[in-house]
């Protein structure tokens, strides 16, 4: 086909080249996610912990580090969950521990979703030798095995928040960038993409203006599912003792549960229940998230 007949034919598309198609995320949101049993348990679940994080400790009625009763007191109406071996409230320690977990959890999501996004828009719309490299680099590193190289980080670097964060950040971002990379396989030879390049837009702004807006509904169900883990894997950290010895968790009251599991119940029961109904709600939005976008049609 002669050039110029090909480049009308674009042009006949350009009019579109800026806004590209429906994205087709907000519907499932609005909609078809919180119809779904699952969908509901899961939003509510979230907005509860996330509501737990927020004003969690503006209403504890003890500060969580301060003896405030008997040790080991049982579950009474002073005490709703009791007080571990120091006196101290457990009710307090979950609405405190909620803010670490969750903040946790939310900045291994920014850094994964920074790094895999990126990667897997380049690496998909430039394809050639700069998938290739992108590609070696992201298989480098999802061959890490995540926890080990995070308790290694802690052993060399010392426990702490921020390098925990960046151990697990560092570690999680290889599945998502593949799976922004095959997302953008499938769409860059599209009629709107070759639309907008026959417009004169810039590899950049197709990636980021046309691409990766596009691809959203599908980071949104990756990271749905890396928060949970992630959440898993900071309570293991903090039940084996790598937590940061300064701040509350739900990871750390796990493990100082440990000792008492016979004599003291409500200790591991509280923050391992916060534990599994938070991971369960993002697990059951993310999979109601998927799950609508299949039954909309699969629209990018």
């Amino acid at each position: 086909m002669p050039p110029s007949t090909r480049a009308s034919d674009f042009a006949e598309l350009a009019p579109a080249a800026e806004s590209g198609p429906p994205s087709g995320w907000r519907r499932p949101v609005r909609g078809l996610v919180l119809r779904r049993g699952s969908g509901r348990i899961g939003f509510v679940l979230v907005v509860l912990v996330v509501a737990m994080a927020i004003i969690g400790p503006t209403i504890a009625p003890h500060d969580p580090f301060v003896i405030s009763g008997g040790s080991l007191a049982p579950p009474s109406a002073a005490f709703p969950m009791g007080t571990d071996a120091l006196g101290r409230d457990v009710l307090s320690g979950l609405l405190y521990g909620a803010r670490t977990s969750l903040s946790i959890a939310s900045a291994v999501a920014l850094i994964a979703l920074a790094c895999g996004a990126t990667i897997g828009v380049l690496s998909g719309y430039r394809g050639g030798w700069t998938d290739n490299l992108l590609m070696r680099t992201t298989e480098l590193f999802q061959v890490i095995p995540r926890f080990f190289f995070v308790i290694i980080a802690i052993a060399l670097f010392g426990p702490g928040l921020s390098r925990m964060v960046l151990a697990l950040g560092l570690t999680s971002w290889p599945t998502l960038a593949r799976v922004v990379r095959g997302e953008v396989i499938a769409m860059r030879d599209l009629d709107f993409v070759r639309a907008a390049e026959a417009a004169g837009a810039t590899a950049s702004r197709i990636a980021w203006r046309q691409l990766l807006p596009n691809v959203t509904p599908s980071i949104v169900v990756v990271l749905g599912l890396l928060v949970g883990q992630v959440l898993l894997l900071e309570a293991t950290l903090g039940f084996l003792g790598l937590g940061d010895p300064g701040a509350i968790s739900w990871g750390t009251m796990a493990a100082q549960a440990q000792g008492f599991l016979r004599v003291a119940w409500w200790l591991a029961l509280f923050p391992g229940l916060a534990i599994t109904l938070t991971v369960l709600g993002v697990n059951l939005l993310a999979d109601a998230f998927s799950s609508a976008r299949a039954a909309d049609g699969g629209a990018p």
